[in-house]
């Protein structure tokens, strides 16, 4: 059975690391990233130094592969208007869920994973708040694994569901 580890942070930086090293134990397509669209991209355009012709989205694809981690995930985002809290930025399998869920807002995504509404709402609050939602979809033997990476790297609020 599948579970859904969730955390927030408040760095980009920590949340970066955080990712790299999930990348590093050989989860990559489980991480999903939700962030408001100027923390994310503000944050993508800096690790990117002098861009290749003025389009941050192709930019960002051409360095994403170098940078890894979140860089690399939010290169592949898209953006979506999520109603009260704005633009965001979702990248992984949770931007197919936002998409389908866009009324409903971050919370109403993360109940298709088995996420309580109240603490999907929790969620949703620290998103809008400018922290970034890192989520880890994966099979029960690999849950542990990720809620212990999240919290090393400064994940905050680690839940598994």
């Amino acid at each position: 059975m599948a579970k859904t580890v969730l955390a927030t942070f408040s760095s980009r930086e920590s949340a970066d690391r955080a990712v790299a090293e999930l990348r590093s134990r050989g989860f990559d397509r489980e991480i999903s990233v939700v962030a408001k669209e100027d923390v994310a991209r503000n944050e993508q355009r800096a690790e990117a130094g002098p861009t290749m012709g003025g389009d941050p989205v192709a930019d960002g694809t051409a360095t994403g592969g170098v940078l890894g981690g979140l860089a690399g995930l939010i290169a592949g985002a898209g953006a979506l208007a999520i109603p009260g809290i704005g633009p965001i930025v979702a990248a992984g399998p949770i931007a197919g869920l936002l998409s389908g869920a866009a009324t409903g807002g971050i919370a109403g995504g993360l109940i298709d994973w088995g996420i309580p509404a109240e603490r999907g709402r929790y969620y949703e609050e620290k998103v809008k708040q400018g922290n970034i939602l890192v989520s880890v979809r994966c099979d029960d033997n690999k849950a542990n694994d990720a809620a212990t990476v999240l919290r090393q790297f400064g994940g905050q609020d680690v839940e598994t569901h």
